[in-house]
């Protein structure tokens, strides 16, 4: 199972940490990513760290703003956003996948990946 959290309501400029927690399933195995949906928007590729390390990819909206990171250790996946804009403002869902590690272009295809948890709401106030 996969829970995510930390999703809250933040003034622009803010900063949030969501955690993706898994637990029956020990994330290191796996490909992790965080993705987003606003209203009346599609879901899209916000970030994704592979388990075989690498650097993690990111969306050119989050470039620079976002981190993700893992600590193998609590089994969790981290999105640290800082800078907080209007138009981060979304539902934000981790997907794990197993197997090879994506290249680029592949790794916002929502179809790729295995298992999803609930997501958890970021809202950025102007």
């Amino acid at each position: 199972q996969l829970q995510a959290s930390g999703g809250g309501l933040v003034q622009v400029g803010g900063s949030l940490r969501l955690s993706c927690a898994a637990s029956g399933i020990r994330l290191d195995y796996y490909n992790i990513a965080w993705f987003r949906q606003a209203p009346g928007k599609e879901r899209e590729g916000v970030s994704y760290i592979s388990s075989s390390g690498g650097s993690p990819y990111y969306a050119d909206s989050v470039k620079g703003r976002f981190t993700i990171s893992r600590d193998n250790a609590r089994n969790t996946v981290y999105l640290q956003m800082n800078s907080l804009k209007p138009e981060d403002t979304a539902g934000y869902y981790c997907a794990i996948r197993g197997g090879y590690r994506l290249i680029s272009s592949r790794w916002t295809d929502e179809k790729l990946y295995d298992y999803w948890g609930q997501g958890t709401l970021v809202t950025v106030s102007s």
